[in-house]
């Protein structure tokens, strides 16, 4: 007998957030991931969702000319994270020294991240990020819950 374990519904919810473009951003907006990854029980790595959220806001708050960024977060067929801000200049990989402090955090993206990418908006633009559900099996996952 063949079974195939149950996908996640693949309901729409959102939440959009402003964060002051300052050094207590990144945490602000892991807090906002984690939240909605409890809420909403969400199947993926919470520790990759804002480790690649931090690298983000960081990378946005680094370069914003404004006071605020905005971070959504929204589930449907996959869990994404966008953050907006009103700087031009477009996102660059850059693959450094391996010493260095700063530079690689969008390769981290590239490689932990289902997908990820960037799109211009009215005001500069969004960089985001997706990663896929986890298969939802009657077992306990990670964190030690029963599922199913």
């Amino acid at each position: 007998m063949n079974t195939i374990a149950p996908i996640r519904p693949a309901a729409r919810r959102a939440r959009r957030i402003s964060l002051s473009a300052g050094p207590l951003a990144p945490a602000r907006a892991r807090r906002h991931v984690r939240a909605a990854i409890y809420a909403w029980d969400i199947p993926v790595e919470e520790t990759t969702a804002v480790l690649l959220t931090s690298e983000l806001v960081t990378n946005a708050i680094r370069h914003e000319a404004g006071d605020t960024v905005r971070l959504v977060i929204s589930t449907g067929g996959q869990f994404r994270v966008e953050v907006h801000d009103t700087s031009c200049f477009l996102p660059v990989p850059v693959a450094g020294p391996a010493d260095t402090e700063t530079g690689r955090g969008l390769i981290l993206v590239a490689s932990l991240a289902t997908q990820w990418g960037f799109y211009p908006t009215p005001a500069g633009k969004a960089v985001y990020f997706t990663l896929a559900f986890r298969p939802y099996l009657d077992e306990e996952d990670d964190r030690g819950l029963r599922r199913g």
